[in-house]
Order: structure tokens, then sequence, then C-alpha cells
């Protein structure tokens, strides 16, 4: 059976954009694999943003990937390619690096060139994206709306949920354990807070309590 390394990545920046969890990813990397005849045989998970072609310095979990599959030679498999990046430089950047990847939305057959093209649709997508979020802000002000600090406050309340969302099944099986713990269990495991730092337990706390208090399901 042929070794693989499966990458999971969510960006703190747009929780959900791409409609796939920290689960949901795991679920698509474990029925690629054992559907094609491969073998995970690491699993790193990163919550950090992909934006940026030196995207690489602030993804420790994506070097740490890259320099086992060289070591073990095999493949990294992500859920999508944006899993990666939406940064066609940063994509290039990859490919030099001589490790092949495997997006499940590309296809296993997909070539360097294949990938190059997908990351610039990518690319093209996160600018769209960008554009029509600036012209709704615009149409906000212009209709006398709040997009001020009231509306920053509200966007990050729902950040913070959606954040809190995403580690609900990692974190509620440990719910038992100490603050202290789950922050081990959570830095483990490669998993950063919502400002790509190490779990500490203050930061634990909050996010029980909004898991536990509803606060997710309210800011919904």
């Amino acid at each position: 059976m042929k070794s693989i390394i499966s990458y999971i990545r969510v960006s703190t920046q747009r929780q959900g954009r791409s409609g796939l969890g920290l689960e949901a990813q795991r679920a698509a990397n474990v029925s690629f694999a054992a559907l094609h005849g491969f073998q995970i045989i690491a699993e790193f998970i990163e919550i950090e943003t992909g934006k940026g072609f030196d995207a690489l310095d602030k993804r420790p979990q994506l070097a740490a990937a890259l320099a086992m599959a060289k070591k073990r030679k095999c493949a990294i498999l992500v859920a999508k390619l944006d899993r990666l990046s939406r940064d066609v430089a940063f994509i290039a950047a990859l490919m030099v690096q001589r490790v092949p990847f495997i997006a499940i939305n590309v296809g296993i057959d997909a070539d360097p060139f294949m990938l190059h093209i997908y990351a610039a649709l990518a690319e093209k997508e996160r600018r769209e994206i960008a554009a029509r979020t600036s012209a709704a802000l615009r149409a906000k002000q212009a209709r006398g709306e709040i997009v001020g600090r009231a509306q920053l406050a509200q966007d990050n309340a729902a950040a913070a949920a959606a954040f809190a969302e995403q580690l609900r099944d990692i974190v509620m099986p440990l719910i038992d354990l100490s603050s202290r713990k789950i922050a081990a269990a959570l830095n483990a495991r490669g998993i950063k807070t919502a400002a790509g730092k190490a779990w500490q337990s203050t930061q634990v706390i909050r996010l029980i309590n909004r898991l536990e208090n509803g606060d997710v399901a309210q800011a919904a």
C-alpha cells in the first residue's frame, strides 16, 4: 500500500468559505486514500491564512508535512487545492519543492501544469470575492448603514463563533479534562488559536464557554 500524508487547513480569515471544515476535510482525505489504495501515515492540521507568496513561513505544519514527504518519498493529500493556497506564486513555490500533491477536487492524475491552472482560477476567485466584499461595504455606506466599529465588532464575534464551531468535534470529547490539558492536546495536534498562537488555559476556557453557552448559535 502506498504511503501518503494528509494535510488539513482552515483559514482564520474566512471560516468555511470552501465549505469544508476540519472534520469534513479529514473524512474526504480518509475516504479518498482508502478508495485509491493509500495509507495515511501522518496528518498535519493548520488553522492559518493561505494568503501571500511567503505563506509557507506562516504555515509550520505544511513545512513539516513537506519535510516528512521528502523523507518518506510520498505525496501530500488535500481535500481541495485552495487548502494549500489560492495564490499562484505560492503554488509555484510548492512545485519547486518536488513533492507531489494530490488535490481531491482536481484529481489524482493532475500534473503540475494543471495544478497551476486551478491555482490561477482559485486566485481569480479570491480577488473577485474581495472586490464583491468591498463593493458591498461601499453600498452599505451609501445607504447610511453602520460599517465602522459596530460592524467590526459584530464581524469579530461571528468569526470567533465560527472558529469555535470548527473545533467543536475536537474539543467536546476532551471537555472533562482541565483547560491546561485541553490546551496541551490542541498544541500537540498542531492546532493554533485564531491568532495563530499556541493555546493557553485562558483561550481554552473562552472557547468552551462559546460552545457550551450557545454563543455559536447566537452569532449565526
